[in-house]
């Protein structure tokens, strides 16, 4: 009996571990630095106006959360922002590039009892050194048949990855907690989109949840991801 699955893609971020907490305890920090200059709900949206604008230049990522950090504190202080500050900002960045990886509960359990019968796929996108970091520090290194940082996520991003490391994105799976990025366009290729939902998720990976896909499914975590994959075949 041919089976329908033969391959799993995982996204990193917020998925396998803790991500965005960092971003946003950071962006705290970023507010109090800031806090004679700007009220906190205008200095996130100035910071969101900015993030928007230079993905497309810096990628995804803390490096590019650090410029988007410097360019706004500069905009609201009309460049009047002392070095200090923008010193802060720095500091604040490299401790992000730092910080301990905290995987997620059931990752590890999940992947261990795939691995194997699946080919496992890790697609993230961002800053290539600083995934290649988490992923070692996760420790999840050697349970992946696979590993694509690519910059951006797209249907032809998941033709590509899923046709070199699988059998075509058709008799694949992506899993992630982003609807953008790793749901819409698995399914747009093809493919499977398992949306896992986090409690914090970056305002720009938000997009329509595709109730009307067949191709879609939605777990509460990732426990209940190896089910799904027998259910499906």
């Amino acid at each position: 009996m041919t089976r329908t699955l033969t391959t799993i893609g995982f996204d990193a971020d917020d998925t396998l571990w803790q991500n965005e907490q960092f971003f946003r305890l950071t962006e705290d920090r970023f507010a109090a630095l800031l806090a004679e200059h700007a009220e906190r709900d205008h200095l996130t949206e100035r910071l969101i106006a900015a993030e928007r604008r230079n993905v497309g230049h810096y990628g995804f990522g803390i490096k590019g959360f650090t410029l988007s950090m410097i360019e706004t504190a500069i905009e609201v202080t009309e460049g009047r922002v002392p070095a200090a500050v923008i010193g802060e900002i720095l500091a604040a960045g490299r401790e992000m590039l730092r910080h301990p990886i905290e995987t997620l509960p059931h990752v590890t359990e999940t992947l261990q009892a795939l691995s194997g019968d699946y080919r496992l796929v890790l697609v993230t996108k961002g800053d290539l050194f600083d995934q290649e970091r988490k992923l070692a520090q996760s420790g999840l290194g050697e349970l992946f048949d696979a590993v694509e940082i690519v910059s951006d996520k797209t249907a032809a991003t998941y033709a590509r990855v899923f046709s070199r490391h699988g059998d075509g994105a058709e008799r694949a799976m992506m899993v992630g907690n982003s609807l953008k990025s790793d749901v819409v366009p698995a399914i747009e290729a093809g493919g499977w989109g398992v949306f896992v939902p986090h409690a914090l998720t970056w305002v720009l990976e938000h997009a329509e949840v595709p109730v009307e896909s067949p191709r879609f499914r939605e777990v509460e975590h990732l426990g209940q991801v190896l089910p799904l994959v027998r259910e499906i075949g």
